[in-house]
């Protein structure tokens, strides 16, 4: 039986006053985020004349962290490498195909779109992760405008000091976000670590969404 944050069910254990209380043990675990195995007397807890007891193990069901990297040049592949072999479900978008037939990792979906097209379809939640990093500044600007105002856990976008600066001062002077939601966005993007190469870039920024990772999960 999946038992919903919401208290839906999905499937059964039989109703009555057992399935109830499950519930309420599934939810509550749900909350610690930590799984638990529950001993439940059938006719002193629960008033079932069938007696004897059962035991139902409950454990809550991680959520798959989706990472949307925009631009497959060697930093977002080398990102997609990474990210993979970490368990998230990588999703690479590049208008350039023949970027996108270099990435060789298994598991990492590749899609052949303009980014205009490709963003109102890519859906988003808490537990979307974005990392910007095409080949234009104006496309950067662009896939962050319209990610800025949708949910995710993390959102960054590569570049200088001065492209970050003036990022700023173009989304402020133009209204499409606050000077708040914008110190929300990772960029330049990734720890500093004194990356130099594509594949050290692509580890500080790794190393950042495992951060946002761990402290969303474990609180």
């Amino acid at each position: 039986m999946i038992v919903y944050e919401s208290g839906r069910i999905s499937g059964t254990i039989g109703g009555g006053d057992l399935e109830r209380k499950v519930i309420e043990n599934a939810l509550a675990q749900i909350e610690r985020n930590a799984p638990e195995m529950f001993r439940h007397d059938l006719l002193h807890q629960h008033n079932m004349c069938c007696g004897g007891s059962v035991y139902i193990y409950i454990e809550p069901i991680r959520k798959m962290n989706r990472l949307y990297i925009f631009g497959a040049g060697h930093t977002g592949s080398a990102l997609a490498q990474f990210a993979r072999a970490l368990d998230f479900d990588v999703y690479v978008i590049d208008d350039r195909k023949e970027y996108l037939d270099l990435i060789v990792t298994e598991g990492v979906n590749k899609v052949n779109m303009e980014y205009g097209q490709i963003l109102p379809s890519l859906p988003f939640n808490g537990n979307t992760y974005v990392a910007i990093m095409t080949y234009d500044h104006a496309h950067d600007r662009d896939i962050l405008a319209y990610c800025i105002a949708r949910p995710h856990a993390y959102l960054g976008m590569i570049g200088s000091r001065r492209k970050v600066e003036l990022t700023r001062k173009m989304f402020i002077e133009a209204g499409i976000a606050t000077g708040l939601s914008l110190e929300q966005v990772d960029m330049p993007m990734g720890l500093n670590i004194g990356a130099e190469s594509p594949h050290e870039i692509a580890i500080s920024i790794m190393a950042k969404l495992i951060e946002v990772k761990n402290r969303k999960e474990h609180g």
